[in-house]
């Protein structure tokens, strides 16, 4: 669905952290939050693609998360993370216009690099089971990224 977005529908995700999920000892799965020490806004590299509905009258829109190898905090807990663009790098991952095959190059590799130093600032704590139950959580609820003390 995204394999050619990547030349130009590229898209910026905001995000102040995000969940991951780690098996514990008993087999549970338990969540926990992966976010930078200091606070701050995250800008996630996404693609977006748009497809006919199926009814052929409207457009649905939909976009994913690049991820690539989970590093330091982020990596504790999961191998995957997101890819991050730092903000002087936002405006080059939206330029608009299609990308030839040496700029796409380009722009992948210094996800990588960016990533990683992003990455360095990272921090994760254990939270609440509640955020496994997407239809019933609140997800307004400021606690659900409030530390817990696992059993």
């Amino acid at each position: 669905m995204f394999r050619g977005s990547f030349s130009s529908q590229r898209v910026v995700v905001p995000m102040t952290g995000y969940y991951e999920w780690g098996e514990q000892e008993d087999g549970t799965k338990q969540p926990y939050f992966v976010h930078p020490k200091d606070g701050g806004l995250l800008n996630a590299a996404g693609l977006s693609a748009a497809r006919r509905s199926e009814d052929g009258e409207s457009w649905d829109i939909t976009f994913t998360i690049i991820t690539r190898e989970a590093k330091d905090a982020a990596g504790e807990v999961h191998d995957r993370m997101p890819a991050y663009l730092p903000d002087d790098k936002l405006g080059e991952w939206l330029a608009p216009g299609k990308l030839d095959d040496d700029e796409k190059a380009d722009l992948y590799q210094g996800l990588g690099e960016v990533s990683e130093e992003i990455a360095a600032t990272f921090v994760t704590h254990p939270v609440s089971r509640e955020v496994n139950n997407a239809r019933k959580v609140d997800r307004t609820d400021p606690s659900l990224i409030e530390p817990v003390e696992l059993d």
